[in-house]
């Protein structure tokens, strides 16, 4: 998994299409950065430290759903694109899990999916709770600025890189961490 990441991150920014820039202050390699870090934490999320790295995915997809309100997007479109990563693995995984013992890749795959709807959930929570606090900002009149720094952004995805890295004990490899992919699925 962890091989064809930047694979699967520019076929997943190629679904998203006009959404990827839909807002301004959110640029282009802001949510490909977000998409290559909610795929590192899914790599890890179906190897070993699937228990411990278990918090920074909801952190990630939470956080996610947070910058999807702020690109403008509707919540069904915040779950939509959490699906894209549910098909890209599909495909992609498909070989692999279908080399495996029948019960080890249908234990895989359930995993995988039970991952995704519980990440899905927490984008969706993420998405609204930004709805909502740029709604009631003040005092219950809406806010006249709802959309986030970048910069702000940035650190936030920082934080969460840094507590994957803190978490799996593997380095961050250049701008964007890269993971070894679990035993469980070795692509080679």
């Amino acid at each position: 998994m962890a091989e064809m990441r930047d694979s699967m991150v520019q076929q997943w920014a190629d679904w998203l299409g006009d959404r990827m820039s839909s807002a301004r202050s959110v640029p282009r390699c802001t949510v490909e950065r977000e998409l290559r870090l909610l795929i590192d934490v899914m790599t890890e999320m179906v190897g070993p430290m699937r228990r411990d790295v278990k918090k920074v995915w909801y952190v990630a997809c939470e956080h996610y759903g947070r910058v999807a309100m702020t690109r403008g997007l509707a919540a069904g479109e915040v779950v939509e694109e959490m699906q894209f990563l549910r098909e890209l693995l599909i495909r992609n995984l498909s070989p692999v899990l279908a080399a495996m013992r029948a019960r080890q890749g249908m234990a895989t795959m359930l995993r995988l999916n039970r991952v995704l709807d519980k990440g899905i959930a927490d984008a969706v929570a993420g998405y609204t709770d930004a709805l909502v606090a740029t709604l009631f900002a003040q005092n219950g009149v809406p806010a006249t600025e709802t959309e986030l720094d970048p910069s702000e952004i940035d650190k936030q995805l920082e934080t969460i890189e840094a507590d994957l890295t803190a978490t799996t004990g593997k380095a961050n490899k250049g701008p964007h961490r890269v993971v070894t992919a679990p035993p469980e699925i070795d692509l080679r």
